[in-house]
């Protein structure tokens, strides 16, 4: 959504009720905006006990790592595929992993501290233009 607002949430969070079937508990990532603290989202979090919020650490790179991971086992293998069913899927994810595994290297944050702190900076200044 273009704004993260209590209203926003909860139509989120409404929609997500709607699409997930009922006895099904849902299980939400989600970031340190503050629109979980707001009285209306609290109410309807409280009426709606099948969903359980937990919430990233405050600056939390290694969120954006697990991101990246998937992100790039969707794009270079899952996506490539048909599946029939679970099992095949499963499969294919092991072999990746396996395969990725024996050629891993370890990752380097290589962001300078000025980039950082210029979009900390930014993202402060569109919070503060929001009425």
């Amino acid at each position: 959504m273009p704004r993260h607002r209590p209203q926003e949430f909860i139509r989120f969070l409404k929609k997500i009720g709607a699409e997930t079937p009922s006895p099904l508990h849902v299980h939400l990532i989600v970031d340190n905006y503050r629109t979980h603290e707001h009285p209306r989202v609290q109410s309807w979090l409280r009426r709606h006990a099948r969903f359980h919020l937990y919430f990233t650490p405050t600056s939390s790179s290694w969120l954006n790592m697990v991101e990246r991971r998937f992100r790039e086992l969707t794009q270079k293998q899952i996506l490539r595929g048909s599946f029939h069913h679970v099992p095949a899927l499963i499969r294919v994810i092991e072999q990746y992993i396996e395969t990725h595994n024996q050629k891993a290297q370890v990752f380097v944050w290589s962001a300078p501290v000025e980039k950082i702190l210029g979009k900390i900076a930014k993202s402060k200044e569109a919070l503060n233009a929001v009425p």
